[in-house]
This record gives structure tokens, C-alpha cells and sequence, in this order.
């Protein structure tokens, strides 16, 4: 191995990356294989968990600014209270003569050349990385952590963080584990290529050698050269490419902030917010979420609608008169209506009970979203699942959204809008928790 950052054979740049939000729960490392890979390893470097279980809290704070990724170097300032830090994880760059060796022992397989070449990076290329006998996860004597803060623990919780977040970095781009290696996507690549072109080139000279030795001619015209190899490997590989999948749902109609009083409300807006409302219910009908199409509504859903969107709160006071239910059920269901229409409304007022298969599909999502440790005890009933002793609640929908409840006065009622993930839904719904 080389020294660290800067030594290596090159000068590649750094990139830099926005500064991650507050995330109120959820897992604290990346999901991808690379990002799982990568914190394993710190884990591994770092054994002691209290400095991981700290650092883990920390990432999710939001207060890590922008990072820098540079060979050699991961870098970020870090907001402690009053105080700001300079964090950085430093790893050792790799020489030429090791991404020579690297590149050596990728074009001897064919499946992980193709990948790599075409802009992926496979999860095989572990095997390669073995085989030359280089680094590319972080190992002992390897991976360091420098920090402002001065903790008396090392690493601190700021470089741990910094090391969770940089998984989540390689969620969407594992290529930045080569970087800090010492090579960019596009170095590698063409490396990559020198490698394939000089093993062509040496096969044809071997070629040519005992053809010379045997007095026999190239039969088919000249030897095919090293591009003509690498551009008909690439028409091979089959064109074809899956249709798009469909769009995403839409986010509900906006309604008005703030009621209009004392005038006759304009109806244009309360039409397009239906009509966007309806097509909604089609287009989720469309994407497999109902065996058949939504019917026109009933008197009771068109008075719930009608009381949830009407911008004139008389309105809203007048169908509570006259609409045979009592006041706090009209609001309750006309709260549900602004959340997510009559699927919405449907989620409080039918419980129904999942398939066996739904409820471990959303059990997984948790599972895999979240830390063992600080996932919440939840309650399952039917399509209700209530987080124990917290007066907080999820609901699953016909539709396959997760609605947020909170209990007030004895009574659920709905508490935001719904979501089509399970864990992101009880993050979103452990934030209310902390907001109460």
C-alpha cells in the first residue's frame, strides 16, 4: 500500500455532496450491498459499540454539513452545539502498480468486465479486489478518524457519523469507495480498458507467433484489433429494456390555507380539486390497488368531501345540522378526506385485516429499515398497528398506504397524510411523537 492521500499516481478530484436532513428514525446504515460492505468494515475497524450507537444517533441529527469525498479523504464540518468541528476519515490510497494489479484480476472475468464497463459496479468485484491482494473496504491500519471536538473517545461520535453517512452516500453512488481509493469512475474505466486492449494486444502477437512458426496465414482477412474486440462485445449484449414502470401516485389536491369568508367561494377550484382527486382513485386502479374502479360517491362520502374542501366554513357548520351524524364524526372523517380522499376515508371508518403475506411484507420493510434496537414495540390488529403506550397508530389502506393516527379525547384521529412505506410512515409518526 501506498501512503495516504495524495501519494497515488494521479491527481483525481474531489466531489461534493449536500448536507443530509434530519431523519427522525430508520436504519443508520446505507441499504445498497456496497453501503452495507462499507459498514461492516467500520464496525469491524471500530468494535466498541458505544462510540457506534452514539455515532448512529448522530447522523440522523442533521447536523453534518456538506461532505467532501477526495482520495484518501472524507470530510465534513460538524455542528456541536455552539461549536463547529472539522471531522475527516482518512483510508490509504492505492499505488499504480496495485490499480494495474486490480484492473489484471477484473479482465479475467468476463461477467464483472461487462458491469463494470457499463457504468456498474458488481458486487463480484470483492472477489477481484481479494485476488490482487489490495483494499477497497476499510481495514485495520487502515481507515483513521481526525476530529476538532477533542472527545476523549476514538474514534468520536462525529467521525462515526460521518462514516454512517458516507453509507448512505454509497446507496446511490458505490463508485465514491474508488474514489477514495484513488481513482474516479471515469479513471477506472479507462484503465479498465487498457487492461482488455493490452491482454488483446498480447494474444495477437501470440497469434501471429505461431502462425509464423507454423507457416500458416490468418485465415479471414487481418486480425481483428483490440477495439473491434471491445465494440463487439458491447452490440452483443442484448438490447432490449424493459417498459418504464407507471408514474407515481400524485400527492393529493391542495386545498385552501385559509377559509374565505363573507362571499360566495369560487367553484373552479373545488372542481379541479375533485376532478385531480378522481383521477387519483383511477390511476391507483390502473397500478393493480383495487380489483374495481372507484364508484361515484355515495350521500355521505359527497358530504364528507364537500365538508373538507369547501373553502366557507358556513358550510362546514351547516352540514354538521343536517347530515344525521354528530359534529366530531363529521370532522373526524372530513380530516381524513384531507389526508387522502375516500381511501382515506375508508381507513377510518372499515378496519379490515391483511393478508398474512401483507403483514410480513410490512414486517420485512421495518426489519430491514431500522436498527433491532430502537425499533418500537408495535401492537398488529387487523390493519392497525399501534405503537404501544405512545397514543399513536398506523393504519393500512385498501390502497396500500400507511395512514398516521393519533388518539385525542379517546377518539383516533388522522394525522397527516398516508405513505406508501411502512418504516418511512413510522419515522414520520415517531417525529409527531417527539413534537407532542
Amino acid at each position: 500500500m501506498s501512503e495516504v492521500q495524495g501519494s497515488g499516481g494521479r491527481d483525481s478530484g474531489a466531489r461534493g455532496f449536500a448536507a443530509f436532513a434530519a431523519r427522525r428514525g430508520g436504519r443508520a446504515r446505507g441499504q445498497s450491498f456496497w453501503a452495507a460492505q462499507w459498514a461492516a468494515a467500520v464496525e469491524d475497524v471500530w468494535p466498541e459499540e458505544g462510540p457506534l450507537k452514539k455515532g448512529r444517533s448522530f447522523a440522523r441529527t442533521g447536523r453534518i454539513g456538506p461532505i467532501t469525498v477526495s482520495p484518501g479523504r472524507v470530510a465534513a464540518e460538524v455542528y456541536g452545539g455552539e461549536e463547529t468541528y472539522t471531522t475527516q476519515l482518512t483510508l490509504t490510497v492505492l499505488d499504480d502498480d496495485e490499480w494495474d494489479l486490480l484492473w489484471e484480476r477484473t479482465a479475467d472475468r468476463p461477467a464483472e468486465t461487462e458491469a463494470l464497463l457499463a457504468g456498474d459496479l458488481p458486487e463480484d468485484l470483492l472477489e477481484a479486489v481479494e485476488d490482487a491482494r489490495v483494499r477497497m473496504l476499510p481495514g485495520y491500519g487502515d481507515l483513521d478518524a481526525d476530529c476538532g471536538c477533542d472527545a476523549l473517545d476514538h474514534p468520536c461520535p462525529h467521525a462515526t457519523a460521518l462514516a454512517y453517512q458516507l453509507s448512505w452516500l454509497l446507496d446511490t453512488d458505490p463508485w465514491l469507495l474508488l474514489l477514495i481509493r484513488g481513482r474516479d469512475a471515469r479513471e477506472a474505466v479507462e484503465e479498465l480498458k487498457s487492461a482488455l486492449l493490452m491482454r488483446a494486444l498480447a494474444g495477437d502477437e501470440e497469434d501471429e507467433a505461431y502462425d509464423a512458426e507454423a507457416g500458416n496465414e490468418t485465415v479471414g482477412g487481418p486480425a481483428q484489433s483490440p477495439d473491434d474486440t471491445l465494440q463487439r462485445a458491447a452490440y452483443a449484449r442484448p438490447a432490449a429494456a424493459p417498459l418504464p414502470a407507471l408514474p407515481r401516485l400524485p400527492d393529493r389536491p391542495a386545498t385552501a390555507a385559509e377559509p374565505l369568508t363573507g362571499i360566495e367561494a369560487d367553484p373552479l377550484d373545488r372542481l379541479a380539486a375533485d376532478a385531480a382527486q378522481r383521477a387519483r382513485e383511477l390511476l391507483a386502479y390502473a397500478h393493480g390497488l383495487g380489483t374495481t374502479p372507484p364508484e361515484p360517491l355515495d350521500v355521505w362520502q359527497d358530504t364528507v368531501r364537500l365538508a373538507a374542501t369547501h373553502p366557507d366554513p358556513r358550510v362546514a357548520q351547516r352540514l354538521r345540522t343536517g347530515c344525521g351524524h354528530a359534529g366530531e364524526d363529521l370532522d373526524r372523517a372530513a380530516a381524513a378526506w384531507r389526508t387522502g380522499g375516500r381511501a382515506a376515508l375508508d381507513v377510518l371508518a372499515h378496519p379490515w385485516t391483511p393478508s398474512g403475506q401483507q403483514t410480513a411484507r410490512a414486517r420485512t420493510a421495518l426489519a430491514a429499515a431500522w436498527e433491532t434496537e430502537e425499533l418500537p414495540p408495535v401492537d398488529v390488529d387487523g390493519n392497525h398497528w399501534t405503537l404501544t403506550g405512545r397514543g399513536l397508530q398506523l393504519r393500512l389502506g385498501r390502497d396500500g398506504r400507511w395512514y398516521p393516527y393519533r388518539r385525542r379525547d379517546d377518539l383516533w384521529w388522522p394525522a397527516g397524510p398516508p405513505s406508501g412505506d411502512p418504516a418511512e410512515a413510522l419515522a414520520d409518526l415517531m417525529g409527531l411523537a417527539d413534537d407532542m
